[in-house]
């Protein structure tokens, strides 16, 4: 089993957590941009399903999606994969 090692105590850790939520902050405004990309993706998938005569939503599709999520990220991301979900769905 490997083990990362910790990271070196930086002379001003205030300086380094400024830094991190930086990084945070990065993370946070890609995030965004992929859900706002996904849910757009997801809301054509939707139309095009419902201007063939099909349904809007697909159960067999949503449940390998939530799976998707929770096996890589437990329980809160099959929350988080259902969150996009809803989101990606728009009013029913």
């Amino acid at each position: 089993m490997s083990t990362t090692p910790a990271p070196a105590p930086t002379a001003d850790p205030a300086a380094r957590i400024a830094q991190l939520r930086t990084e945070i902050d990065a993370c946070d405004a890609g995030i965004i941009e992929l859900v706002q990309r996904r849910l757009g993706i997801s809301r054509e998938i939707g139309e095009l399903r419902a201007a063939a005569g099909g349904t809007r939503l697909s159960l067999a599709r949503e449940q390998q999606v939530l799976a998707t999520f929770r096996d890589a990220l437990g329980p809160d991301g099959a929350a988080l994969g259902m969150m996009l979900l809803r989101q990606g769905r728009g009013r029913l």
